[in-house]
């Protein structure tokens, strides 16, 4: 066993010393003013190319692109680990309406530059993107023709995007600001305690089921407390996005997201198609469970309870050492990365007040380096949550040779790196399981996951597709956000579920965040297509970390179809490429069923 230590808060300094009072980070942020005046300028001098020899000046704005929205990336990203590190930073806060204000600024001389290049004649376009100094950014260089193309002309779009500083993007800040501020008390092992809200949905794990209803209880009644000012939030931003969409001309909600993972409605249907159509064994597994818990049917509060008192409780070394080990095994690449990423405090993972609930990875382009950030408890739920955040870590790391600008991967792909890391953490669990006990324990934490993807996800998919045709027809009240989810939770669980969340999409921070739109069905699409790749290395051991690796590379410059055909020669538009993920998942929950026949 190691006998190092790694810290469990992470390191900011070597960005910006100072925190959110840093001296060095207001430099950064007035030169970051002065890059993109810069940039805007140099934006407005050019001129739609008229011929194929203009293509060096196409690349050097290009690059002037590149290192501006870099610059602004890790002054961003820094202000955001201060925010989530501490929701009582009011500085922090301050300093990130300036890095909106200027990030805004930024996308609308941006978005001139794509609409220049949209308006390029074709003929020109394709001798130009297949010039030796653009032919490496011809698919994103297409790729922002084509948006560009389809938005609404230039002035319109610079007008959304400042607008959409105080108006879009605000609504998201104020929910994050709503729920920083959020504390419930529950009485944890005889003690009253005072718990932020990542704190409290912790005690989901707890053993005690007086805990964890309380728990459950307590957050319910604090959502519902707010309820009006979450569906305000929450209107406010559907309505704001639906306007968007109506002036532009686009009639399906699922335009954007669809485009913006690179993925055809085909996939999406085939995906769900296969879910849906395989839902029994998951639900079977619910009932187990329930029956295991001493209950009817299961119900929210007990979805992570622990089924065996022999549950695995590591901490926060012990779970380091155990995703070393096993990181290890699949290739000495992940292995070392992630030893360096422990050993260099790029990770935050203390269990304290005050902190953001959920868990992210953010990248910070200049230093080429990111930071993960969660709480963690010593739930071997929590060392799997940290293993899918080194996932993410680590995907940006195999990127380090690919130039910046072919490096904006979908976050469909993105959840590829991050699940197919949480598999090799999971696997390895169960095989290294010492009892039955604990075995069933660790086959149950694998089909927790795989519930999660195939119905907790599909049940915010369900519901946000919905809110968004009622939205369509006016404000949607908090009460009927509530019977919304809660239908959409019934269905998603397949009759399996006891007592529902209704007020999940108040708590649901994915349902806020502006960056990206239906934060939902990415996950699912990356935990099934990261089970095809983790198959393949299964079959060919150490040996595929190379093609791994390039895989990675990989996706940020072709469509997700062509990404799966040309690295696993899958056709992933029909119903049978996701079929094969899902029944591999099944076979988890049938193992787990037949170690629990006659217990319960």
């Amino acid at each position: 066993m190691s006998t190092t230590t790694y810290p469990v808060t992470w390191d900011l300094e070597t960005f910006f010393s100072g925190g959110s009072e840093s001296e060095e980070l207001r430099a950064h942020l007035d030169e970051g003013a002065e890059k993109v005046s810069s940039y805007a300028e140099a934006v407005a001098d050019f001129r739609t190319p008229e011929a194929a020899d203009t293509a060096g000046e196409v690349a050097a704005l290009i690059e002037e692109t590149k290192n501006t929205a870099a610059h602004l990336r890790e002054s961003g990203a820094v202000i955001g680990c201060f925010l989530a590190q501490d929701t009582t930073d009011k500085k922090a806060h301050l300093l990130q309406g300036e890095s909106s204000a200027l990030g805004a600024k930024f996308q609308t001389a941006f978005m001139s530059f794509q609409q220049k290049l949209a308006k390029t004649d074709e003929k020109i376009w394709n001798a130009l993107i297949a010039s030796g100094e653009l032919k490496e950014f011809s698919f994103i260089l297409d790729e922002w023709r084509k948006k560009a193309g389809a938005k609404l002309p230039e002035e319109q779009e610079a007008l959304i995007t400042a607008l959409s500083v105080d108006g879009y993007h605000g609504w998201g800040e104020l929910y994050d600001l709503l729920v920083g501020d959020m504390q419930v008390k529950v009485k944890v092992d005889g003690e009253e305690k005072v718990l932020s809200v990542g704190q409290a949905n912790n005690l989901g794990t707890h053993p005690d089921p007086a805990v964890r209803k309380e728990a459950f209880e307590k957050l319910e009644a604090a959502w519902a407390e707010k309820e009006e000012f979450f569906a305000k939030a929450l209107n406010s931003l559907a309505g704001f996005r639906l306007q968007v969409y109506e002036k532009r001309g686009w009639d399906e909600v699922l335009r954007e997201p669809l485009e913006y993972n690179r993925m055809k409605q085909e996939t999406l249907d085939a995906m769900w198609g296969a879910i849906s159509a395989n839902k029994q064994p998951f639900a079977e597994y619910l009932n187990r469970k329930a029956a295991l818990l001493g209950k009817e049917q299961l119900d929210w509060y007990d979805f992570f309870a622990p089924v065996s008192e022999s549950t695995a409780k590591l901490d926060y070394q012990e779970g380091a050492e155990f995703i070393l080990k096993h990181f290890g095994k699949f290739g000495p690449e992940l292995g070392s990365f992630a030893r360096m990423a422990f050993e260099n405090g790029w990770i935050e993972a203390e269990d304290r007040p005050n902190k953001r609930p959920g868990g992210f990875c953010t990248g910070m382009p200049l230093s080429e380096e990111s930071r993960i950030f969660m709480t963690y408890s010593g739930s071997m739920s929590n060392v799997a949550t940290l293993a899918h955040e080194l996932g993410h870590a680590f995907h940006s790391y195999a990127l380090r040779p690919v130039h910046q600008l072919n490096r904006q991967y979908a976050m469909n792909v993105a959840e590829t790196a991050s699940t197919f890391a949480e598999m090799i953490v999971a696997d390895a669990a169960v095989k290294e399981a010492q009892s039955k006990e604990e075995k069933i324990a660790l086959l149950e934490d694998k089909a927790q996951r795989s519930v999660s993807f195939f119905m907790n996800i599909h049940a915010r998919f369900l519901f946000e597709t919905r809110f968004y045709e009622e939205r369509k027809k006016g404000i949607v009240s908090s009460h009927r956000l509530n019977e919304l989810m809660e239908e959409a939770q019934r269905e998603a669980y397949a009759g399996a579920l006891g007592e529902a969340h209704p007020h999940f999409w108040a708590s649901k921070l994915h349902f806020y965040i502006t960056g990206v739109p239906f934060y939902n069905f990415p996950y699912t699409f990356g935990y099934l297509f990261s089970l095809s790749i983790y198959a393949k290395a299964l079959e060919e051991g150490e040996a595929f970390e190379e093609k791994y690796m390039a895989l990675l590379r990989d996706t940020a410059i072709m469509t997700t179809e062509d990404l799966a055909m040309k690295h696993l020669g899958e056709d992933i538009t029909k119903q049978d490429f996701w079929e094969k993920g899902v029944r591999l998942c099944i076979r988890d929950v049938e193992e787990f069923l037949s170690l629990t026949s006659g217990e319960g």
